[in-house]
């Protein structure tokens, strides 16, 4: 599908194919750092024409399009998927309302920009599982999303060395959890992150409807002008099917009714040179029901409302001139309040080649029998169901918030006084005071130093001070323009120099970059790996959070989780102060307390001023 080069600066995997409304197919690839996109050839086994980055960004890969209401949103990870407990894998998201983009952030931040983005859609919540990422996207029949996606369990995340492999492997379970959109951005379980313990299951069997597998009619109730023309076929793919031949005006209805806030849905083709084949709701009989018609002769989705034997209006959206019409096609139905909402797609999967919404006079809503129809020419229909339709969440959960400024626990570095330099200072270095830390216009000025706090080179300065007892949030304002790769400054939270947290803005290298740099939001943890075989003392890693500014807001909110007897940190960015991406949440056992801190470090040549740091209670 592929040629070698691809035209990409990246590999060749995480190959994802996405349907155009106009019939147009694309494919998306690209790992470590690179998402492309390009036109796949008619039969879908080339790419063709341009290739066009559509995503770049440390470590981004496994890129997944759908569209949704009036976007086309590109689904992603960054950061890292496969270091067991240290994996920063995130799910996050971009939105364009064209399949090769621009596509950009929640905070106006194009994907290809060179910082790290927002939106994000799954993170680490502290449980038991790590790193949620590389995701799909599935529809059950009730209508709601679900996302698809990989997690590494944190009581078990390694698996045994393999002879010969010279690194170590995570597990990497299958996940399933509701995805939501709220605000016009999808998030999982409404901002809660991965699930830890039963919740509600997909809709997966109908309330009404079925397939013909059995090889009859049994079940089904044949109504119209033309229900002799009814029966049953077969095939190795789909199994048993519904065809109807004749002149049509046919209607073939599931037992039982189902309510008029109904998902509803068929497989559907018309294999003769005219005709329409058609799913039906609330269906009461031949002049009364809803129905969604593949009319190939006018080459169209056309939905109709009958009540009492009289048209209320016909409604058409021309399908692709090529829309084959003798394969399969998935036709859905959605009657929420007075609004219906047509769709025709190849997958299910996010990429209908035909949407249609409109307005259904309120006598028309009404519970009935979900089936299919035939008219005019041969027609097929399959795996007619319906169910209650699914409700929409739509409010996010809310995040966390500062509670009351703790003064003893702040500064707003209004002295002349270099913090920890002198007898009774409530701050105190490790390997310090910093070199050319200085007092300026109320802020610290600290240049990064050639020096890091990293596995076993732990060379840097820290600057401490104590932190409150119980549940916190700590912030700092930070002016920095870095421009070379590793400087970084920012806040920690401090236990040693090889067990901690860090918020910090970070330059990063980006693999086939040609020298190019990325400036991240980089939340990451330094700690014991106990797991790994052979044991390593220590692991460090990132997760990536918003996009970056030479002003920023940095913030960390500490829990401590007394039940598994561990130190709870999730991390938060702003450009503005008030506008907030918060991240994912790294844990670490709590051996020890830990010290609210200050970095600035890795290489030389960048100034960090920080403004203040103000410590607040914690806002349950």
């Amino acid at each position: 599908m592929l040629p070698d080069p691809s035209g990409c600066a990246t590999g060749n995997i995480d190959q994802a194919q996405f349907t155009d409304q106009d019939g147009t197919p694309y494919l998306y690839w690209g790992s470590y750092d690179t998402i492309c996109a390009a036109k796949l050839n008619s039969d879908r086994t080339r790419i063709q024409g341009a290739v066009t980055e559509v995503a770049k960004g440390r470590r981004m890969e496994g890129g997944y399009v759908v569209r949704h209401g009036g976007y086309y949103y590109l689904l992603y990870s960054d950061a890292g998927c496969c270091d067991g407990a240290f994996s920063g894998y995130q799910v996050k998201a971009g939105r364009a309302t064209s399949p090769l983009g621009p596509f950009k952030d929640d905070e106006g931040v194009e994907l290809t920009a060179p910082t790290s983005k927002g939106a994000i859609v799954a993170g680490a919540n502290g449980n038991r599982w790590i790193g949620p990422g590389h995701n799909a996207v599935q529809t059950d029949l009730a209508g709601q999303d679900w996302l698809v996606y990989h997690g590494i369990p944190s009581d078990d995340p390694d698996l045994d060395r393999f002879t010969g492999l010279d690194r170590q492997l995570s597990r990497r379970p299958m996940l399933i959890d509701r995805l939501d959109w709220i605000d016009g951005w999808p998030v999982l379980r409404a901002g809660a992150g991965p699930s830890d313990g039963p919740q509600p299951a997909p809709a997966a069997q109908p309330d009404a409807g079925g397939t013909f597998n059995s090889g009859s009619l049994d079940g089904w109730k044949a109504e119209g002008a033309a229900t002799n023309g009814w029966q049953v076929a077969d095939d190795r793919d789909a199994q048993g099917y519904a065809v109807h031949t004749g002149a049509g005006g046919a209607y073939l209805l599931a037992q039982g009714s189902v309510p008029a806030a109904v998902r509803a849905e068929a497989d559907l083709k018309v294999t003769s040179s005219s005709g329409a084949a058609a799913l039906t709701v609330g269906y009461r009989g031949p002049g009364d029901y809803v129905a969604a018609w593949l009319d190939r002769d006018r080459s169209a989705l056309v939905t109709e409302a009958m009540v009492a034997g009289r048209s209320r209006g016909a409604q058409v959206t021309l399908l692709p001139a090529d829309f084959d019409w003798n394969s399969w096609h998935t036709v859905t139905a959605e009657i929420r309040g007075t609004e219906l909402t047509a769709e025709v797609s190849e997958d299910r999967l996010g990429d209908a080649v035909a949407t249609q919404r409109r307005d259904l006079p309120a006598a028309a809503v009404r519970a009935g029998r979900v089936g299919t129809a035939a008219r005019g020419g041969a027609t097929a229909a399959d795996n007619v169901s319906a169910v209650k339709l699914y409700r929409p969440v739509t409010k996010r959960l809310p995040d966390p918030r500062p509670g009351q400024l703790l003064p003893g626990y702040s500064d707003e570095f209004a002295t002349t006084e270099v913090p920890g330099t002198s007898t009774g200072s409530l701050w105190s270095w490790v390997r310090g005071p910093g070199a050319g830390a200085t007092m300026t216009g109320g802020a610290l000025s600290w240049p990064t130093q050639n020096a890091e706090l990293s596995g076993g080179t732990n060379t840097a300065s820290v600057l401490t001070r104590d932190a409150p007892q119980g549940d916190f949030m700590v912030e700092t304002k930070l002016h920095f323009a870095p421009d070379q790769p590793a400087q970084q400054a920012g806040l920690v939270l401090y236990g040693n120099d090889d067990r901690f947290f860090k918020n910090v803005h970070s330059v990063l290298p980006l693999n086939n970059g040609g020298g190019a740099v990325l400036n991240v939001s980089e939340f990451g943890k330094e700690g014991p790996r106990p797991t790994t075989s052979p044991p390593t003392p220590v692991a460090s890693a990132p997760m990536f959070g918003g996009p970056t500014a030479d002003t920023m807001w940095l913030r960390l909110s500490y829990r401590r989780d007394t039940t598994n007897n561990e130190h709870e940190v999730r991390a938060a960015t702003s450009r503005d102060g008030k506008h907030w991406v918060w991240n994912g949440v790294w844990t670490l056992p709590a051996d020890g307390d830990l010290k609210i801190g200050l970095v600035s470090m890795n290489r030389s040549a960048a100034l960090a001023q920080f403004d203040y740091v103000r410590t607040y209670g914690h806002t349950k």
